[in-house]
């Protein structure tokens, strides 16, 4: 993990984030915390990493999402690169979706 983003302020966050109980909460409380565009281009880089995860193609995932190229290759390097949270969010969301079943 990036020393730079492990503040006690960061963690303050993410402890408020993890006392969310459910999708109104966190729409109301991300609609205060973030800007529109914010929790947007968030959702956006979201929706691209599931997509490059399913081997789509930048052109694909520009039409779909919006996305420029450069947000994608950012996504990208973080798949390839990053510390696999992405990984974990979609396995664990995978998951939960097959159990829903």
């Amino acid at each position: 993990m990036s020393k730079k983003i492990k503040t006690e302020a960061v963690d303050r966050l993410f402890e408020a984030i993890l006392c969310l109980k459910n999708k109104e909460e966190c729409y109301t409380f991300f609609e205060d915390v973030c800007t529109i565009n914010e929790l947007l281009s968030l959702s956006q880089r979201f929706e691209v990493a599931g997509m490059l995860m399913e081997k789509k193609t930048y052109l694909d995932i520009s039409e779909k999402t919006g996305a420029s190229t450069a947000t994608i290759s950012r996504v990208n390097r973080s798949l390839n690169y990053g510390n696999d949270g992405y990984d974990m969010v979609f396995s664990r969301l995978k998951e939960k979706e097959e159990n829903a079943e």
